[in-house]
């Protein structure tokens, strides 16, 4: 019954928030998880998007201890880092690749 509650908060945080113990089970159980895969493999940007996703509707539930807010929300931003940095560059184009992908397409 518990493990199904957190499951539910890990697909709908938002919805969870009337429980805020189901999302900070849900965000434990996702940070070890990442844990574990970053270990076997490369890092998953997704994972690390949901526990940032998790901890940012933490940070916002005002009924949550101040205390427990504010580590919400700076662990929130750290993984935003985490998930900024995983991103693959953007790709760049000089002019003149841009000039003849344009005449291509014409």
């Amino acid at each position: 019954m518990a493990i199904e509650k957190a499951y539910q908060a890990l697909r709908e945080p938002n919805k969870a928030s009337a429980q805020p113990e189901l999302l900070v089970s849900a965000v434990l159980h996702l940070m070890s998880q990442y844990t574990a895969n970053n270990q076997e493999s490369a890092a998953c940007i997704k994972l690390a998007s949901v526990i940032e996703r998790h901890l940012k509707a933490l940070a916002e539930l005002p009924d949550l201890a101040p205390v427990l807010r504010a580590t919400c929300q700076q662990l929130s931003e750290q993984w935003g880092t985490v998930v900024e940095r995983a991103m693959p560059p953007p790709e760049r184009f000089s002019i003149l690749t841009r000039l003849v992908a344009g005449s291509r397409m014409n």
